[in-house]
C-alpha cells in the first residue's frame, strides 16, 4: 500500500494484492509501485485541479455570453452573436434588453454595443460594461444622462479601451411600436419597413470612454405592424470575403439584404443578416460581428419572402 500524492492532500491510494501463494514483493517491485503511484496522484491531483478551474471558466463564462432574446412588453426582440476567432465563445460585441420603468412608463431597453479589441481581454470590459448598464437602468429614459455616467465610468479606466453604442427604448402603442434611439460612435440602426423601403435613423453621438463629455441626437421611429429597427456592429459591414476573398460585405449589401427581410419576424431577420454574412466571409478571417433587431409583432406573417401564410405566433 502506498499514497497518491497530491497538491498538498493525497489524491488516494494505491493498493496492490498478491496472492498467498506467492512471494511477497521485491525491493524493485515496490519502487516501481510508489513512482508510479507519484505520477498517478499528480495526474489525479491536476485533473481535479483542471476541472475546479473549469467549472470557475462556466460560470463566470455565462456571464458573459449574449442573453437569449424573445417578446417583451408585446415587442419582438432577436440577436445573433459570432465572435472573431471561431473558437472562442465570447468577444468584444454584445447585445441585451431589458425591462426598465420611465416616465412614460414601462418600456424596454435595448443595447448593442462594440468594445475595442477582441478576445478575453474585451470580453471582461464588455462584461463590466453590461453590469454598468444594468445598474444605470433607472435612468433608462434619458438616453444622454445614461450614456454620459457611462463615459465617467469608462474614463477612470486605466486600460483607455473605449465602446461604442445604440441604445434603443421600444414601447407598444396599440398596434405599433415608439422606438427612441441613440448612437454612441455608433453605426445608425436601419428601419425596414413594410414594403421594403430602408431607412437609417436620423441618430448620432461621440465615442464611450474617450473624451470627458459626449454629445448625443436621438431619433424617435414608429414601427407599424411587420417592420423592423436592425442594430447592428461594424464586423458585419466590414467583413471582407466574397469571390476574390477581399471586398468588404458593405452598407449596400446590408441594407438590400434587410429589404428582403420586410414583414419577416425579428428572429428571421437576424437569422438571414448573421447567415448572408457568412456566406461572404466564406472561411476567411472577421471581426466580432452582433445583429440585434426590434419588430413591430403582427397578427399573421408570411411564411417566406414574397409568399403567404395564415400561421400565428404569440403577439
Amino acid at each position: 500500500m502506498t499514497p497518491l500524492p497530491g497538491h498538498g492532500v493525497p489524491a488516494g491510494a494505491l493498493v496492490l494484492l498478491r496472492r498467498g501463494d506467492r512471494a511477497s514483493f521485491t525491493d524493485q517491485e515496490e519502487l516501481f509501485a510508489r513512482l508510479f503511484a507519484a505520477r498517478a496522484g499528480a495526474a489525479m491531483s491536476a485533473a481535479r485541479v483542471f476541472a475546479l478551474q473549469a467549472s470557475i471558466t462556466d460560470t463566470l463564462m455565462r456571464e458573459l455570453l449574449p442573453p437569449t432574446l424573445e417578446q417583451l412588453g408585446g415587442v419582438e426582440f432577436a440577436g445573433r452573436y459570432r465572435p472573431a476567432r471561431d473558437g472562442e465563445r465570447i468577444g468584444g460585441d454584445f447585445y441585451d434588453v431589458h425591462s426598465a420603468i420611465t416616465a412614460e412608463g414601462e418600456e424596454s431597453l435595448a443595447v448593442l454595443g462594440d468594445v475595442c479589441g477582441k478576445g478575453l481581454d474585451a470580453a471582461v470590459l464588455t462584461g463590466k460594461i453590461r453590469t454598468t448598464l444594468r445598474a444605470l437602468l433607472p435612468m433608462a429614459g434619458d438616453h444622454h444622462r445614461l450614456l454620459d455616467l457611462l463615459n465617467r465610468t469608462l474614463g477612470d479606466n486605466a486600460d483607455a479601451r473605449y465602446v461604442t453604442l445604440v441604445l434603443a427604448s421600444a414601447r407598444r402603442e396599440g398596434a405599433t411600436v415608439r422606438l427612441r434611439v441613440t448612437c454612441a460612435g455608433h453605426p445608425p440602426p436601419l428601419i425596414v419597413r413594410a414594403g421594403g423601403r430602408v431607412e437609417e435613423a436620423d441618430t448620432q453621438g461621440s465615442l464611450i470612454g474617450v473624451l470627458p463629455e459626449i454629445e448625443s441626437v436621438s431619433a424617435d421611429v414608429t414601427l407599424a405592424p411587420g417592420e423592423t429597427c436592425l442594430l447592428y456592429t461594424d464586423g458585419i459591414v466590414e467583413a471582407k470575403g466574397g469571390p476574390l476573398g477581399d471586398a468588404m460585405f458593405g452598407e449596400e449589401r446590408l441594407k438590400q439584404a434587410v429589404a428582403e427581410c420586410a414583414n419577416m419576424p425579428a428572429d428571421a431577420v437576424v437569422e438571414r443578416v448573421q447567415m448572408l454574412a457568412s456566406q461572404w466571409i466564406g472561411r476567411g478571417t472577421h471581426d466580432d460581428m452582433a445583429v440585434l433587431a426590434i419588430t413591430a409583432p403582427r397578427g399573421q406573417h408570411l411564411a417566406a419572402v414574397g409568399g403567404h401564410g395564415r400561421g400565428r405566433y404569440t403577439a
